[in-house]
């Protein structure tokens, strides 16, 4: 009886060891089926319309990591990582027996732990289903946790799932987890275009990642790549040739760790992927992959185009430059509202010019790029009476008064004046004269409907601009205002950009895909065709900008640049029917430019970036709808030309809008050839003569009068003087009057120019008989002349003026005129 209990007792005794034992060996031990919940959380990946990274986010727990088929791993590597870490990797059952015996045998030895003897699964099992704090352990209850857990994996997985885990979930450093990862941070190439050097190189680093890192210690990195060859070829994978030839192989590191492509683009997209998925969602699915809708080779494409121009215009014959040090471009297809490239500065990375500012993105002045919409709100045909490609507009100085009760007097670029000019060689020369008459036509705030449907948002209250808005005075995107020129291209749907392409799952599996951009029309089609027409129109832009400047190209392509008044800004935005590029250079800090024009800042990056990305593809004329009418008009009037009109041409009407009146700008007068004027029933027959002269309004005659041209009101007899003479333009009772500047207008002196390349005109006109005509600003003498016509340029300095103009008259006596004043101020 006795000894049965004390074998009962023994037994239990036993029997609790064991399971005390067994609770402190396997208590806790997680489940194999836990495993998909514990991968590591791959990091997003956002790549360009082919698939090629732009950048990789990485999530806020980990580091960078990726996800790949084990196919696309290089064999060299799989091969590497067995002969490194698990040479019997395919022979034993997850745990091998005779490496732990060896590995414990070589730690009794000595006087603590320092052998693993670890299989590709146990590390598997320990790295993905340990507890992190366990993991690091090193004791005998770990190892045999570990290797109860190899165990289940094998009985679970294949070897090649096995296989797969361990280089798609290891640890290589540098926050890189799995081979993919590792590739891009070290290599900077996907794993798939790994060579034998490279694979052995990152098969040795899962061991000690920090030490053999090649980034802060090459020496030992590659002392471990030659263990890892030399295993190779031990096991048979690689001949000794092989194995030499790697050895010497100098290995090319990534420039960057972590590069970017198109960081202001990617930026956009990190932004637009938070309003499409949660945080949550974003991880939930084990990261995502971002496929873009931009062309890396065109982003490189639109970079160089920029620091190729901005080095250009940093050399000037005197060595100073024309301080210019930022840029951006945007590229979309008018189409879809994919956008193809974006570039927001040239260097992301320069804080000193603001290179982290979307320029893109940030609200300028365009200058006279904003002058389509004007013309396309003036030209609309829902209109009562729309103005048409060949309305006549006055090209001549004229004074606007704004709401403030301040006198508005605009300049063309070249300060010339051009006389009747018809609407197609306005805009296509970008005329600003004739640009702030069709604004005042317009209104403001019809000209504000308009460019807030084709996508302006910068433009909201009307009463806050005035006519200068004609030329850029108020400020839009870049990228929105290459919206609106994509609704000219597009014939006349709005267009929305759009950066994501799809978002899939780590597996491939859709999660989103962008719907087709929504057909909402907000241009009249055939409006939107003669837009695109007059600003491809080379010989209308001829008078602006010559026969042969940078924008033409060797395809019809429409398009248009504005500087502004500051030399702040300076853009050009133009497109083909599948393409509209917009360019904006300048400085991010305001700082104006030195003598840079659209034609000579942004247009010669605009005009690389089309040649380039175009070369391959055949020219495409704007297709031209149906409702339209060509019609010959006589060039000075756009009316119906009549016998006497000496210069016609051909243009295109929108139905319905096609003018109907004849010309009467020329007429055919009978002349007393004794006086120069309109012969009378007395004159005799042999001093009749027939001519052609002008009858234009009486705004333009005194430029008509610059020109040494014919005028009608010259000619009536008892009132006018003879042919080339100077004719006045005068009030009742006025000998001589000033005609700029207007009284009461405000000039801004702009502090980024010299001080001679602001000047503004002075002119007078006066009286048949007057002598030695006297400009003078402030009782100083500006010019004297002999004759009409009386104008001057005066320099512009600071503070009230007040300008009048003094003659002598036929009978010797002082002539003076009204004394106008005008104000020069700082810019705000």
């Amino acid at each position: 009886m006795k000894r049965s209990l004390l074998i009962l007792i023994l037994v239990g005794v036993l029997a609790a060891l064991g399971a005390a034992g067994w609770a402190w060996l396997f208590s806790g031990l997680p489940s194999v089926e836990t495993l998909p919940a514990r991968l590591n959380t791959p990091s997003v990946r956002i790549t360009d319309r082919q698939g090629r990274l732009l950048y990789e986010a990485l999530p806020t727990e980990g580091g960078r990591h990726a996800v790949v088929a084990l196919e696309q791993i290089p064999l060299a590597l799989r091969q590497a990582t067995i002969a490194t870490e698990d040479r019997s990797f395919y022979s034993h059952p997850g745990v091998d027996w005779q490496g732990i015996l060896r590995a414990a045998w070589i730690n009794l030895r000595g006087s603590e732990t320092r052998v693993g003897g670890s299989t590709i699964t146990q590390q598997v099992a320990r790295n993905l289903l340990m507890e992190q704090e366990e993991r690091y352990e090193r004791s005998y209850r770990r190892k045999l946790r570990e290797a109860l857990l190899a165990w289940q994996l094998t009985r679970s997985l294949s070897k090649e799932e096995v296989l797969g885990l361990y280089l798609n979930q290891t640890y290589y450093g540098g926050m890189a987890y799995g081979a993919e990862a590792a590739a891009q941070t070290f290599f900077g190439k996907p794993a798939a275009q790994l060579d034998l050097a490279e694979c052995a190189l990152l098969a040795g680093l899962p061991q000690a990642p920090a030490p053999y890192n090649p980034f802060t210690d090459m020496q030992a990195a590659q002392a471990r790549q030659k263990v890892v060859l030399g295993l190779m070829e031990a096991d048979g994978y690689i001949t000794a040739e092989q194995r030499a030839l790697a050895e010497r192989e100098p290995l090319v590191l990534a420039e960057s760790p972590y590069p970017i492509e198109a960081p202001h683009f990617v930026m956009m997209v990190r932004a637009q992927l938070d309003e499409i998925f949660t945080p949550e969602q974003i991880y939930q699915h084990g990261g995502l992959v971002v496929r873009t809708t931009l062309d890396l080779d065109w982003q490189g494409h639109a970079e160089r185009a920029i620091a190729q121009q901005l080095e250009e215009l940093r050399r000037t014959p005197d060595g100073l430059g024309h301080n210019v040090n930022n840029a951006a471009l945007v590229a979309l297809d008018p189409q879809t509202g994919e956008i193809l490239a974006l570039v927001g500065s040239p260097d992301y990375f320069d804080a000193e010019h603001g290179g982290a500012i979307n320029m893109a993105n940030a609200p300028r002045q365009p200058g006279s790029a904003l002058k389509p919409l004007v013309y396309a709100a003036a030209m609309n045909p829902q209109q009562a009476q729309p103005w048409t490609a060949a309305t006549m507009l006055l090209d001549v100085t004229t004074s606007f008064l704004t709401p403030q009760g301040q006198a508005y007097v605009p300049a063309n670029y070249d300060f010339n004046e051009h006389g009747p000019v018809l609407l197609r060689d306005a805009l296509a020369s970008s005329l600003n004269i004739p640009a702030v008459l069709t604004m005042q036509h317009v209104g403001l705030p019809e000209l504000f409907a308009l460019a807030s449907r084709l996508g302006i948002t910068t433009l909201k209250d009307p009463e806050a601009y005035n006519l200068s808005l004609a030329l850029g005075g108020g400020e839009v995107r870049l990228l929105e205002l290459v919206q609106v020129y994509g609704a000219f291209a597009n014939g006349g749907y709005q267009v929305t950009p759009e950066t994501i392409l799809e978002v899939s799952d780590w597996q491939g599996n859709l999660l989103y895909q962008a719907a087709p951009m929504p057909q909402a029309r907000v241009l009249d089609e055939r409006l939107a065709w003669l837009i695109s027409d007059i600003l491809s129109d080379n010989d209308a832009r001829r008078l602006g900008f010559g026969a042969y400047s940078s924008l033409r190209l060797d395809r019809p392509a429409a398009v248009k640049t504005g500087t502004t008044t500051n030399f702040h800004d300076n853009w050009t935005v133009g497109y083909t029917p599948g393409l509209v590029v917009g360019v904006w250079a300048g400085n991010t800090d305001y700082r104006p430019m030195r003598d840079v024009s659209g034609l000579t800042g942004a247009a010669p990056i605009w005009h690389q970036f089309m040649r380039t990305v175009l070369r391959d593809q055949p020219p495409q004329a704007f297709a031209q709808p149906p409702g339209l009418a060509r019609v010959e008009i006589c060039a000075l009037s756009g009316l119906l030309p009549t016998q006497a009109c000496p210069y016609r041409r051909w243009e295109w009407f929108i139905e319905g809008t096609q003018p109907t009146r004849r010309d009467n700008l020329y007429r055919v007068v009978t002349l007393d050839s004794a006086t120069g004027r309109l012969a009378t029933a007395s004159t005799p027959p042999e001093r009749r003569i027939d001519q052609v002269v002008l009858d234009l309004p009486i705004q333009a005659q005194a430029w008509a009068r610059s020109q040494g041209l014919a005028l009608y009101s010259d000619l009536l007899p008892g009132e006018g003087v003879e042919l080339g003479q100077a004719a006045p333009v005068l009030r009742a009772g006025e000998a001589l009057r000033m005609l700029a500047p207007a009284t009461g207008s405000v000039y801004v002196l702009s502090t980024g120019l010299t001080a001679g390349a602001q000047r503004i005109r002075l002119e007078a006109v006066g009286a048949a008989g007057l002598r030695q005509v006297v400009l003078y600003v402030d009782g100083q003498a500006v010019a004297s002349f002999a004759g009409g016509p009386y104008q001057a340029w005066w320099e512009l300095s600071l503070g009230s003026h007040r300008a009048w103009a003094e003659a002598v008259g036929e009978a010797g006596e002082k002539v003076t005129s009204e004394v106008v004043t005008f104000v020069v101020q700082t810019e705000p």
